[in-house]
Protein backbone atom coordinates (compact mmCIF):
# COMPACT_ATOMS: atom_id res chain seq x y z
CA UNK A 1 0.00 0.00 0.00
CA UNK A 2 1.05 3.89 -0.56
CA UNK A 3 -0.34 6.84 -0.13
CA UNK A 4 0.56 9.57 -3.29
CA UNK A 5 1.59 12.76 -1.58
CA UNK A 6 2.46 15.78 -4.39
CA UNK A 7 3.04 13.31 -6.98
CA UNK A 8 5.32 10.67 -4.77
CA UNK A 9 4.54 7.56 -3.89
CA UNK A 10 4.87 7.35 0.32
CA UNK A 11 4.99 3.67 0.91
CA UNK A 12 2.80 2.15 3.82
CA UNK A 13 2.38 -1.22 5.45
CA UNK A 14 -1.16 -3.47 4.91
CA UNK A 15 -2.73 -1.51 7.74
CA UNK A 16 -1.98 1.88 6.46
CA UNK A 17 0.92 3.17 8.82
CA UNK A 18 4.37 4.32 7.44
CA UNK A 19 6.60 1.90 6.64
CA UNK A 20 9.31 5.14 7.10
CA UNK A 21 8.55 7.59 10.03
CA UNK A 22 10.70 9.78 8.20
CA UNK A 23 8.57 9.81 5.27
CA UNK A 24 5.94 12.09 7.35
CA UNK A 25 4.81 15.38 6.39
CA UNK A 26 1.99 17.44 6.97
CA UNK A 27 0.70 16.72 3.37
CA UNK A 28 1.91 13.13 4.47
CA UNK A 29 -0.95 13.28 7.38
CA UNK A 30 -3.89 15.20 5.10
CA UNK A 31 -3.31 12.24 2.34
CA UNK A 32 -3.32 9.19 5.58
CA UNK A 33 -6.32 11.43 6.92
CA UNK A 34 -8.33 11.63 3.63
CA UNK A 35 -7.60 8.11 3.21
CA UNK A 36 -9.46 8.01 6.41
CA UNK A 37 -12.35 10.00 5.32
CA UNK A 38 -10.90 12.21 7.98
CA UNK A 39 -10.88 16.09 6.92
CA UNK A 40 -8.40 17.38 9.31
CA UNK A 41 -9.04 20.84 11.75
CA UNK A 42 -6.97 22.36 14.25
CA UNK A 43 -8.47 20.05 17.08
CA UNK A 44 -7.13 17.24 14.86
CA UNK A 45 -3.98 18.71 14.77
CA UNK A 46 -3.63 19.17 18.56
CA UNK A 47 -3.94 15.86 18.84
CA UNK A 48 -1.69 14.83 16.14
CA UNK A 49 1.20 16.95 17.42
CA UNK A 50 0.55 16.00 21.07
CA UNK A 51 1.15 12.29 20.00
CA UNK A 52 4.59 12.76 18.01
CA UNK A 53 5.58 15.07 20.89
CA UNK A 54 4.89 12.21 23.45
CA UNK A 55 6.21 9.64 20.72
CA UNK A 56 9.77 11.79 20.14
CA UNK A 57 10.33 13.62 23.44
CA UNK A 58 9.29 10.84 25.44
CA UNK A 59 10.95 7.59 24.78
CA UNK A 60 8.58 6.36 22.27
CA UNK A 61 5.39 6.82 24.42
CA UNK A 62 2.41 6.24 23.04
CA UNK A 63 -0.47 7.64 25.15
CA UNK A 64 -3.89 5.75 25.41
CA UNK A 65 -6.98 7.43 25.37
CA UNK A 66 -7.34 8.39 28.51
CA UNK A 67 -4.06 9.86 28.82
CA UNK A 68 -5.05 11.61 25.37
CA UNK A 69 -8.03 13.36 26.96
CA UNK A 70 -6.51 14.72 29.95
CA UNK A 71 -3.92 16.02 27.71
CA UNK A 72 -6.65 17.63 25.20
CA UNK A 73 -8.68 18.65 27.89
CA UNK A 74 -5.40 21.06 28.86
CA UNK A 75 -4.77 22.16 25.93
CA UNK A 76 -8.21 23.38 24.74
CA UNK A 77 -8.98 24.95 28.34
CA UNK A 78 -12.06 22.76 29.11
CA UNK A 79 -13.37 19.41 30.56
CA UNK A 80 -13.81 17.39 27.42
CA UNK A 81 -15.47 13.54 27.09
CA UNK A 82 -14.42 10.53 25.16
CA UNK A 83 -16.70 10.96 22.66
CA UNK A 84 -15.52 14.31 21.86
CA UNK A 85 -12.51 12.31 20.99
CA UNK A 86 -13.94 9.76 19.22
CA UNK A 87 -15.82 12.44 16.88
CA UNK A 88 -12.19 13.51 15.64
CA UNK A 89 -11.01 9.77 15.00
CA UNK A 90 -13.76 7.56 14.89
CA UNK A 91 -11.98 4.36 14.86
CA UNK A 92 -9.80 5.17 18.02
CA UNK A 93 -8.00 8.59 19.00
CA UNK A 94 -4.74 6.50 20.03
CA UNK A 95 -4.33 4.33 16.77
CA UNK A 96 -6.08 6.23 14.10
CA UNK A 97 -4.32 9.56 15.01
CA UNK A 98 -0.94 7.84 15.83
CA UNK A 99 -1.48 6.09 12.22
CA UNK A 100 -1.98 9.81 11.00
CA UNK A 101 0.83 11.44 13.10
CA UNK A 102 3.20 8.96 11.14
CA UNK A 103 4.13 6.90 14.19
CA UNK A 104 4.53 3.04 14.61
CA UNK A 105 0.89 0.91 14.93
CA UNK A 106 0.63 0.81 18.70
CA UNK A 107 0.27 -3.12 20.15
CA UNK A 108 -1.81 -2.22 22.93
CA UNK A 109 -4.86 -3.63 23.50
CA UNK A 110 -8.01 -1.07 24.18
CA UNK A 111 -8.25 2.66 24.29
CA UNK A 112 -8.61 3.16 27.86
Amino acid sequence: MSYDVNGTAIEADKNGYLVNREDWSEDVAKAIAAAEGIELTDKHWDLINYLREEFYENRENQPNTRTILKAMSAAWGEKIKQNALYELFPLDPSKQGGKIAGLPESRRKGGY
